[in-house]
């Protein structure tokens, strides 16, 4: 199973905030766009990649949102917004809570993540311009890749990160964030991961 985490520290963990401008809601927006880039393929769905959004922003940070397709999921492009709202209304404090099929949502940190998911015998990588090339480096099929958004990664974070994780580029150019998931799977399709 390949993970990809978004990180973002701006990020709103109200479904309220969902209700207006997703710019203004610590730029959603990308966050919605990386999704789809993650998750979805024309005409199909990536059923092996488990896609987290990791939100610090205000008012009730952290959340950690889990999304894998599955047959029974009923996701589209144009209602991620929608998505994102209802699973951030439906958080119930104390537990990892399936609101729809595949998609879940709880209170728990970036690191936390991390670590449930190095447990398990995933690799981690670490999206950074100057991380190794990506095309040179060995990846195996449970493999993380870690993303910040339009700020990136927070400076305390990405030290404490680099300590156990793989620096990784996609090259010498800054790209949006759902470039770079597209970037990442594309890698990864044309190695059979």
């Amino acid at each position: 199973m390949k993970h990809i985490i978004y990180f973002s520290k701006s990020a709103s963990t109200s479904g309220k905030a969902l209700s207006g401008d997703l710019m203004k809601a610590g730029r959603m927006d990308i966050a919605i766009h990386s999704l789809i880039q993650g998750v979805f393929l024309s005409n199909d769905f990536r059923k092996d990649v488990t896609f987290h959004f990791i939100f610090y922003g205000m008012p009730d940070p952290p959340k950690h949102i889990e999304i894998q397709v599955k047959d029974e999921s009923s996701i589209s492009k144009k209602d991620v917004a929608t998505l994102i709202k209802k699973l951030l209304y439906k958080y119930k404090e104390g537990e990892k809570r399936e609101v729809f099929p595949g998609c879940f949502i709880e209170k728990k940190n970036l690191f936390a993540v991390i670590n449930e998911l190095e447990k398990k015998g995933n690799q981690i990588f670490i999206l950074d311009k100057r991380g190794e090339n990506l095309r040179k480096v060995e990846i195996p099929k449970n493999c993380v890749f870690i993303l910040g958004d339009h700020d990136g990664l927070p400076k305390k974070e990405l030290k404490r990160l680099k300590q156990t994780a793989t620096s990784v580029s996609i090259g010498p150019k800054t790209y949006f964030a759902s470039q770079t998931v597209t970037i990442v799977n594309n890698e990864l399709d044309m190695r059979g991961i």
